[in-house]
């Protein structure tokens, strides 16, 4: 974490009564919760060519179809 970022926050903090920094404190342990974990892409490369050329058309074809159309009604 950049220093500098942390110093501001805590100076933040600082001047804020108690219950909101016990809002802050909250929300960053929620924040530090949620942060999606991912494989390095080292450990998804035996995935590679494992689709075959003709699927991957078929899905890119799909993909292009799909997300040129908008559904109003859909939301």
């Amino acid at each position: 974490m950049n220093a500098s970022i942390a110093d501001e926050v805590l100076e933040q903090l600082k001047g804020m009564p108690q219950e909101l920094q016990r809002r802050v404190l909250h929300f960053t342990r929620a924040l530090a919760q949620s942060t999606p974990r991912g494989a390095p892409g080292r450990q998804l490369l035996h995935f590679a060519g494992s689709i075959p050329l003709d699927d991957v058309s078929l899905m890119s074809e799909a993909i292009e179809r799909g997300c040129e159309q908008v559904n109003a009604g859909e939301w």
